[in-house]
């Protein structure tokens, strides 16, 4: 810019001379001209060189920042102008690095919850063994039948507490990618008679009616059999855990021609409208005093959420407070793969 000025100032001078010393108006007009015409030619070619040497800096920079994000930016259609698409590209760079923000504060109040809840979970069943042994330690033990009592509790609390140290693995290996989905065919109706056979003692104590609507045929799935246990395993725990004694939990299946839905419906105590997109979060829990009269460890949810995610489908819910809960999920039929 110093050059193109000096250029400009010395062609001015020459002019301002070159009038002085020849005052007619034909070679002032013509000097003038050529004076102006350079110096127009010089300045825009510097600006022109200026601007663009910038942009390329800008671009040289966002192409180390935005990589695959930018991608689509980058090409700049012809006739364009630079300026407006540099000011388009940084404003979208901009709006980008804001809701990064916004989503790293986002993890970062989870992360506070997170730690928040696992320490309540993990320190329930803890302190509970850890008075029972206190207790006992203390003469308690001398008493053969509060002994015995207080043993069944601690392993009680000890057998809470690896129960949720599994599923905060399970969770941790799941979401990380170390847990591979093993695909396979299997009839999904057998799997579940297998599993509504563990809760017999649960259902008997409870007294609640717990129903398999069967079909003639088979009904094959193509998924993970172990993890859909789970999967199963968890819908159901939380049907009966939920429902009131004389209750009715019933499980069925609707057959489509490439989906296969597993229906877990109950007429149990329901799910307020405010806490249904919340449900399948880690430890979160209906009930506002987080008791854990009913069991579990708060991430059966959770997993149940990521697990369906690996089977490229999701749980669906629908409730109505104080008549119970109806939760899905759908399967592709063998024939499919």
């Amino acid at each position: 810019m110093a050059i193109v000025l000096s250029l400009s100032i010395t062609g001015i001078v020459g002019l301002v001379v070159h009038l002085a010393m020849h005052p007619d108006w034909p070679t002032w007009l013509l000097v003038a001209t050529i004076t102006f015409f350079v110096s127009f030619v010089l300045i825009f070619v510097s600006l022109e060189s200026l601007i663009f040497g910038q942009i390329k800096n800008i671009y040289k920079m966002l192409n180390q920042l935005r990589k695959k994000d930018f991608s689509s930016l980058a090409k700049r259609e012809p006739g364009s102008n630079p300026i407006k698409n540099i000011k388009d590209e940084i404003s979208f760079f901009a709006d980008l690095k804001q809701k990064e923000i916004e989503r790293l504060k986002k993890l970062e109040v989870f992360r506070k919850d997170f730690i928040a809840n696992i320490s309540h979970e993990l320190k329930t069943p803890m302190f509970a063994a850890q008075g029972f042994v206190h207790t006992l330690q203390d003469g308690a033990i001398d008493d053969p039948k509060v002994r015995d009592q207080f043993l069944r509790k601690a392993a009680k609390s000890l057998d809470a507490l690896d129960g949720l140290v599994q599923d905060i693995l399970t969770l941790s290996q799941i979401e990380s990618g170390a847990i591979k989905m093993k695909f396979e065919k299997f009839d999904l109706q057998q799997l579940v008679e297998e599993i509504v056979g563990q809760f017999e003692p649960r259902v008997t104590e409870k007294r609640i009616e717990l129903s398999l609507n069967k079909r003639n045929n088979s009904v094959i799935v193509y998924a993970d059999r172990l993890r859909i246990s789970q999967v199963l395993t968890n819908l159901i725990s939380n049907s009966i855990n939920y429902t009131a004694e004389n209750g009715m939990v019933e499980i069925r299946f609707v057959v489509g021609k490439k989906k296969i839905t597993t229906i877990i419906k109950d007429n149990g105590e329901g799910i307020p409208v405010e806490d249904i997109h919340r449900i399948f979060e880690r430890f979160y829990r209906v009930d506002r005093s987080r008791s854990r009269t009913r069991g579990g460890t708060g991430l059966g949810l959770a997993i149940v959420k990521h697990i369906l995610e690996g089977h490229k489908t999701k749980a669906q819910v629908t409730s109505e407070l104080g008549k119970g809960s109806v939760f899905s999920f759908k399967l592709p039929r063998s024939d499919e793969k």
